[in-house]
């Protein structure tokens, strides 16, 4: 029962309390590229879920035979490696997708959420527990990412994955497309009131404040 408990935290805890974007603010650059549209949203998020659950488990299984000095090498080749093969992937079945996604696949070898992971985590623990930190890791920035592509898609278009969903003047509906929406600026804003909205339930996820400014009415010393 603790053991089922321990990979019930691990794969749930990332999921908000500990989601690696809005608390750690880890693999921003993606979640600001990616999420003009909620199909590149989700298949960015597949293709980390699948790069880190993987690279997890493959440095736990390694872990004992990989020297300290070389460590972060190792641990870079088999993230790249495996992003290597993901793209070919997306690039043979999904080319339109692997096109709008350009390079940002290709950056998860350095997404700073991936490589904590095998750092922090895997590097120190068995293949099974690790893999379920890294899947729920993985989830956690996935949801984040859906959020916003689904936001984004729908209030700058009004529609979800090329279905119509919110008739435009143009089409003779009510809804007034924001182009904003599909701007590079919204995403700062709606992942700063993600981040607001979720320190704002769980205030615990704020950061101390490393200066705190006198009271201006206060006399003097």
């Amino acid at each position: 029962m603790a053991a089922s408990a321990r990979y019930w935290t691990r794969l749930t805890e990332p999921l908000v309390r500990q989601n690696p974007v809005t608390l750690q603010i880890l693999g921003i650059c993606s979640a600001l590229a990616v999420t003009t549209t909620l199909d590149t949203a989700l298949t960015m998020s597949a293709s980390l879920i699948v790069v880190i659950v993987a690279s997890a488990g493959i440095v736990s299984l390694i872990r004992r035979h990989i020297p300290s000095t070389i460590r972060l090498i190792v641990q870079i080749v088999i993230v790249a490696s495996l992003v290597i093969v993901i793209d070919q992937f997306l690039q043979a079945f999904f080319f339109d997708i692997s096109q709008r996604l350009s390079v940002y696949v290709s950056l998860i070898t350095t997404n700073c959420l991936v490589l904590g992971r095998t750092e922090s985590f895997a590097r120190n623990n068995p293949p099974l527990v690790s893999m379920t930190d890294a899947l729920g890791n993985g989830l956690g920035y996935a949801l984040v990412l859906t959020i916003m592509g689904a936001a984004r898609e729908l209030f700058g278009t009004g529609r979800l994955l090329g279905q119509q969903l919110l008739p435009t003047i143009e089409q003779g509906g009510w809804f007034q497309p924001l182009n904003l929406m599909l701007l590079a600026p919204s995403a700062f804003f709606l992942l700063g009131g993600l981040v607001w909205i979720v320190r704002s339930i769980w205030p615990e996820q704020a950061e101390p404040e490393d200066f705190v400014a006198p009271n201006v009415g206060e006399p003097g010393p």
